[in-house]
């Protein structure tokens, strides 16, 4: 019982210090946002680093991301594993399969949106695929 009561005592007297520390606090929030009104030298940036330098913050445990598995350049690029780039190659693929007489690099670009290096892969691995073949320098047609 006796031990309690000391426990409760002490967590009383640390709440009273953390009572006193808020209460300091918000008088010097209340002081900086004064002198920011007052004076329109300082700024939101100034007020905040003051506010901040004083309250210690507590840091979050950050959580660990597995790596991304990379496939070798002999290994066909599954669809269903890699989303974002089977829709980018399935969307050349698209547009090259729509047109009769095949489809040049800048045409890509303007359809797609991607930049120069990007069609490039994306043709690379369509063509590794077999979904197309180049038909003359710079033209992809269906296969």
């Amino acid at each position: 019982m006796n031990n309690l009561k000391d426990n409760l005592m002490a967590i009383k007297k640390e709440l009273q210090r953390l009572m006193s520390k808020v209460e300091q606090l918000g008088k010097a929030l209340d002081k900086a946002a004064k002198s920011a009104i007052s004076s329109k030298s300082v700024t939101k940036k100034n007020v905040k680093k003051a506010v901040a330098k004083k309250a210690p913050s507590k840091k979050k445990a950050v959580s660990k991301k597995t790596p991304a598995r990379k496939t070798t350049s002999n290994q066909k690029v599954n669809p269903k594993e890699d989303a974002n780039a089977s829709t980018a190659i399935e969307t050349v693929v698209d547009i090259i399969q729509k047109s009769k007489s095949g489809v040049n690099v800048e045409t890509l670009i303007s359809k797609t949106g991607y930049d120069a290096k990007k069609i490039s892969n994306l043709v690379y691995k369509a063509k590794k695929r077999g979904d197309i073949k180049s038909g003359a320098k710079g033209i992809y047609v269906k296969k």
